[in-house]
């Protein structure tokens, strides 16, 4: 089991990225956005392994959820795993 992390209620399972012996889980938390508009929607990436989390800013602002999803669909395993390692710090 993954370890809790902040929005996790807000958060939709996008599925594992592997390398080697090293695994995060990868999840979407999306929150309304009113100040932008009636039902904007915006996202962030959290990666998780473990105890261990890296959480991307707010990258995606988009009119639905399905929307956000489908943006993240378009990373690549490659740049997700860039995201993993600016994350680090």
């Amino acid at each position: 089991m993954s370890a809790a992390f902040p929005g996790q209620d807000r958060a939709k399972h996008m599925g594992e990225l592997k390398r080697g012996d090293e695994r995060w889980e990868v999840f979407i938390e999306t929150q309304p956005d009113a100040e932008v508009g009636p039902g904007a929607v915006r996202g962030r990436v959290h990666f998780v392994s473990g105890e261990r989390r890296r959480t991307t800013s707010w990258i995606f602002l988009e009119l639905s959820e399905r929307e956000i999803q489908e943006r993240f669909g378009e990373f690549s395993a490659v740049e997700l795993w860039h995201f993993v390692a600016a994350l680090e710090g």
